[in-house]
């Protein structure tokens, strides 16, 4: 492989050592031995510029070459490239891995192969090593710099300031100006410089690693990111162009997308001669016919073209690599290509499955050392990306000068897996949420019908951008005019109330969906009519008194009508009683026994879900009304508690508390089956491979991560545990990102024994069943205090009653494969026909639940955890700030569901983003932190800092309490009693 010295300053540069051997090779291997015969020097031209030199056989494939890339630069994630050159043609043509090189290029002395990017996913968390982030930023600096990657020029400077922050470092005015003078990234630089030096002054502290994630996170919303042209026309003689991605092949006009024509709609792919046919599948909705024809220059134009959609659709619609077919005795028909290599299922597996060593690299164009050196269990996991600079949104939002829309929400590209700072579940980006505003790319144009399917876990950020600097003005109020705690208590009361009212609409929106279609169940539409819509009614009335009472023209803060609320709340709970009923659990059971019998009613919940304003599950609604009453019962006790008997309001408050407690104690035992059978639902949705799950007697403990040993060492799974069975899981390949059911233990006649010792893995404990027994490990000593405890109480469970089935397993599911699995064939009549199911297409926005938020946080929570999350609910403003700004932006906050949900004002119908908090940790800012604020509580997980700012002591105690019922478990005890306040 190339000359002593050459080789060297590759290693050098790259920090690879010759022994070690990776890319589409398995742990441990070296590069297959080349065939003997004559050796033949092959240089390759590297994305850093550098050109090496590789020896191998004549008659070797050219997989062996791209092998012998991959060591080199100690690539693991290597069947995201390829190899390219011009061939005689003056065409860019890809290296076929399995014919030998010399049956390819004519005169190989002469060629210089290009390795290069060749397949682009959606999402670059899918990237699991920085090596190769960083090796697709520079393919992304390349397509900037020769003007393949066009954008506006917003989005051109930003994404010039981050390839200059990895190179150079931080700001400094002369450096980096005459950086921009030496170095040429974009065409027009000159006119940009002032633009790419603003934004590169707000990135400081940005590490190259930190860099590329951001470049990445910026170009893949671009149109034309990863877009490779091919020329061609229409049948009316049209110039376009053709190109293929990750979701199927697209037509430009020009730099613009006008149509895109999905996988899941693509019968077949083709060509004759220089016509490139798509034949879609019958849509009788559809304006296309069902064969699409495109002229192209040439057959061999055709024949690239072809190739390419081949390999695009194998390695990101299969799970494995196509087998090759058997060769015709007599004839042949068509090109017998097919894919080569690993589909990105396999790559992604095959990463997060193996131990490799780190290496620490150098970046050949910075000045900054990068500092590689994670562990292997850093690199299973999605990888953690830095805070979002605070421009980033800000010149994406603006991104167009033209465009006659604009945004001001104030998001940014998004926080990583395991920081899961998420937009509202309605909105699909990512295959899931969108950070955009609506009818809006980056660039400001329209998007096409392409459904955009990356990281279910990536979504948008609240940055510091267009923050209301504030001058304390809400401070110097509260100084001037002190107000007593029981204002602020009532305040609770009243912007709690806000959020419900909010809430009560998502049902009206699903009465109007229910009226709109035809054919609905007439017992769900009369359960929900007589049910929800005088509880909607009610509450507008309500919502208005308390206003009126704490907001009114009387100024209730200041002159202490506040100090009523007790007979306003004692008014309103009395007539709920008498004029609502309460059935909403009779709801739940109703509504889930017509969708199993109606597609079309499961078809109506599956678009409700999917709308912005449904920003939890739609069963969650339905419960509202009953959580409700837990909240007002809250809100009265700590009145009563602050009240002296002596107080004007206290007789009143005392006498709501009553009415409601009773009402909460005749609704506690329907309340406690509601939670469970939703919950069970909920979970119905996140797991593929169950028979059958809500089945009467059956209730859901736990669920959370636990390390599973095997021969493949410990491998994270998913357990789920169940009053009968504990199932256990890993997450799929799907657009739903399901978890695949792997297998189950039924509860009855299990024991548990403590293995460390046995194992020598910490938190380990051996689970013995009737038919097998595995050894799990968790991540920490409370986690393997919390799982055992509750196995063993389940199991306990089980022995003394007489529980469900515990056959849980589909078995249509379990060893039939997907028609994704089963390969497609290599004729020249391309058959690209893997379609997802209806539950993958409609559950793409279950990316951020609570299961895929345990599953990357490495958690778990109860059912304990779940039903206290329902009692602890708030609303309000607060004031929040990143770690290294300087402004406080204004909030509207919403907790609930272990989770904060951000909206500009409470006006709002949706939220802008939200952070679930499991894992996060929740303290007050030490001294250092020069945080010279009131009321100031800090949010923290790895290297994520937010601060938030209350208004008052009171409502700084009730967040940080709220809160750190999210992010410490409330699963001890089991059973709570609640003490009498008096």
């Amino acid at each position: 492989m190339g000359e002593p010295g050459e080789r060297a300053v590759a290693g050098q540069r790259l920090g690879a050592p010759e022994s070690f051997g990776v890319s589409t090779l398995e742990p441990g291997q070296r590069p297959p031995t080349a065939p003997p015969g004559r050796q033949v020097s092959i240089r390759v031209q590297m994305l850093d510029d550098a050109t090496e030199v590789f020896n191998i056989s004549q008659r070797a494939p050219a997989k062996v070459l791209f092998d012998l890339v991959c060591a080199h630069l100690n690539l693991a994630e290597g069947d995201y490239f390829g190899l390219e050159y011009q061939d005689q043609r003056k065409m860019m043509v890809w290296v076929d891995l399995l014919k030998p090189i010399l049956k390819q290029i004519r005169r190989p002395k002469n060629t210089i192969l290009r390795f290069v990017v060749k397949f682009f996913p959606p999402d670059h968390t899918q990237l699991l090593e920085e090596l190769t982030r960083y090796l697709f930023a520079l393919q992304i600096k390349h397509d900037l710099a020769c003007g393949r990657l066009t954008c506006n020029d917003t989005s051109a400077a930003l994404l010039v300031s981050h390839i200059v922050q990895s190179e150079i470092g931080d700001f400094d005015e002369v450096q980096s100006f005459q950086h921009l003078l030496h170095n040429k990234y974009m065409p027009d630089q000159d006119v940009l410089m002032d633009k790419i030096t603003e934004y590169h002054r707000k990135h400081v502290g940005q590490t190259p690693a930190e860099s590329d994630y951001q470049l990445l996170e910026i170009a893949r919303r671009l149109e034309m990111y990863g877009v490779r042209l091919h020329p061609a026309k229409d049948r009316e003689g049209t110039k376009l162009s053709l190109a293929v991605s990750h979701t199927g092949v697209l037509v430009f006009q020009g730099h613009t997308k006008i149509n895109a024509f999905n996988w899941s709609k693509v019968r077949k792919l083709s060509f004759k001669r220089k016509r490139f046919l798509i034949k879609l599948r019958p849509d009788l909705n559809s304006v296309y016919q069902d064969t699409l024809e495109f002229i192209m220059a040439s057959r061999d134009c055709c024949k690239i073209f072809w190739k390419i959609c081949v390999e695009y659709h194998a390695f990101f619609r299969l799970f494995e690599e196509p087998k090759p077919k058997p060769k015709p005795v007599l004839f042949t028909r068509g090109s017998s290509f097919r894919f080569s290599g690993r589909t990105q299922k396999q790559v992604i597996d095959h990463v997060k499955d193996s131990e490799f060593k780190k290496v620490p690299f150098e970046r050949k164009h910075s000045k900054i050392i990068s500092n590689s050196s994670l562990t292997p269990q850093d690199r299973k996991r999605a990888q953690v990306q830095k805070e979002v600079s605070s421009a980033n949104w800000t010149v994406l939002q603006t991104a167009d000068s033209t465009s006659s829309q604009k945004c001001s929400t104030g998001l940014g590209p998004g926080l990583p897996d395991d920081a899961l700072l998420a937009g509202p579940p309605g909105v699909v980006v990512n295959g899931q949420k969108a950070t955009l505003p609506p009818g809006h790319s980056p660039d400001g144009h329209l998007p096409s019908s392409q459904t955009s399917h990356t990281s279910p876990l990536t979504s948008p950020l609240l940055t510091e951008a267009g923050y209301v600097r504030t001058d304390d003005e809400d401070e110097v109020q509260r100084k001037k005019f002190p107000t007593d705690k029981a204002y602020f208590i009532a305040k609770e009361l009243l912007t709690t109330e806000r959020t419900f009212l909010k809430d009560l609409e998502v049902i009206t929106s699903f009465q109007a969906f229910l009226r709109k279609e035809d054919n609905m169940p007439d017992s769900v539409k009369t359960l929900i009519n007589s049910n929800y819509e005088p509880v909607y009614q009610f509450h507008q009335a309500f919502l208005k008194e308390v206003e009126q009472r704490l907001e009114g023209r009387s100024n209730a803060h200041i002159k202490g009508d506040y100090q009523r609320i007790g007979d306003v709340m004692l008014k309103n709970i009395q007539l709920s009683n008498m004029c609502l009923t309460r059935r909403h659990g009779e709801v739940l059971v109703e509504l889930e026994r017509s969708c199993r019998a109606s597609r079309q009613l499961e078809g109506v919940c599956r678009e409700l879900e999917q709308q912005k304003v449904c920003y939890l599950p739609l069963n969650m609604f339905l419960l509202r009304p009953l959580h409700r009453l837990l909240h007002y019962r809250l809100i009265l006790e700590k009145l009563c508690r602050h009240y002296p008997p002596t107080h004007q309001d206290f007789r009143d408050s005392r006498a709501a508390l009553a009415d409601i407690s009773e009402m909460v104690l005749q609704l506690q035992g329907t309340m406690m089956k509601m939670e469970n059978f939703q919950k069970i639902l909920e979970l119905k949705k996140d797991l593929t491979g169950i028979q059958e799950l809500a089945v009467p007697g059956r209730e859901f403990i736990r669920l959370g991560c636990l390390s599973k040993l095997s021969g493949k060492g410990l491998q994270q799974r998913m357990f789920f545990l169940f009053s009968d069975v504990l199932v256990y899981t890993s997450r799929g390949m799907t657009s739903a990102n399901q978890f695949k059911v792997h297998g189950q233990l039924p509860l009855y006649g299990m024991t548990i024994r403590e293995s460390e010792d046995e194992w020598g893995v910490p938190h380990s404990f051996t689970l013995f069943g009737q038919r097998q027994s595995i050894v799990v490990a968790a991540s920490c000593a409370s986690e393997m205090e919390k799982w055992t405890e509750d196995i063993r109480m389940a199991v306990d469970l089980a022995e003394r009653t007489n529980g469900p089935s515990t056959e849980l397993l589909s078995t249509s599911l379990t060893d039939s494969k997907s028609p994704e699995e089963g390969g497609v064939e290599a004729e020249s009549e391309e058959e690209l026909s893997a379609s997802r199911s209806s539950l993958e297409r409609h559950a793409a926005q279950r990316g951020n639940t609570t299961v895929h938020v345990c599953w990357h946080r490495n958690t778990s929570v109860s059912m304990v955890d779940f039903s206290v999350a329902v009692e602890n609910q708030l609303s309000g403003n607060l004031l929040r700030k990143f770690k290294n700004s300087n402004g406080w932006q204004k909030l509207w906050v919403v907790f609930t569901n272990f989770s904060l949900f951000f909206y500009k004002s409470h006006q709002d119908d949706y939220p802008l983003a939200s952070l679930p908090l499991l894992g996060y940790s929740v303290t007050v800012p030490a001294e250092t932190e020069n945080i010279q604020k009131d009321y100031v509580f800090k949010l923290h997980f790895k290297s994520h800092v937010y601060y938030f700012r209350s208004e008052s002591q009171y409502t700084f105690e009730r967040w940080m309490e709220v809160i750190r019922s999210a992010t410490c478990s409330a699963s001890r005890p089991l059973v709570t009693q609640r003490k009498d306040p008096y």
